[in-house]
């Protein structure tokens, strides 16, 4: 049995597959139908907005969009943070200009030998294919 303090509200619950307690969940619930609901009558709200008429924070808000909970697909003026520098996005975690900068220092780091890379470990972490367990028979 794995207890842990809510983060929400700090009552000791029994953690199994949610991060909240009982209470909590079923609060964060009515939150999320109440904003849906909302959604649907006003097509035309931001997250800022919807944020600020449902008294449900913006951090909430996008992990239900990412979860695929809320789609943004009749709400065209709907987009929630990049994780990097806050830009306002549709879809994915980072805005392309963010991207384009990971990819650049990733490309960066590896010419200047900063990521080594073991060909064995490669090999070891390849997926178990179906050749394998072919060959484990033999």
């Amino acid at each position: 049995m794995n207890l842990t303090y809510c983060p929400k509200c700090g009552k000791l619950f029994s953690k199994s597959f949610r991060d909240v307690c009982n209470n909590c969940y079923a609060l964060m619930e009515k939150d999320y139908e109440r904003c849906v609901e909302h959604l649907r009558q006003n097509k035309g709200v931001d997250i800022q907005q919807l944020s600020d008429e449902m008294e449900v924070s913006i951090k909430q808000i996008t992990k239900w969009i990412r979860e695929g909970r809320i789609s943004l697909m009749n709400a065209p003026n709907m987009s929630y943070p990049c994780e990097s520098c806050g830009i306002l996005i549709r879809d994915g975690h980072m805005c392309d200009s963010c991207k384009k900068r990971l990819q650049t220092d990733v490309k960066n780091a590896s010419s200047r030998g900063m990521l080594q890379q073991n060909p064995d470990d490669a090999k070891n972490k390849r997926a178990y294919q179906i050749g394998n367990r072919l060959d484990d028979r033999k």
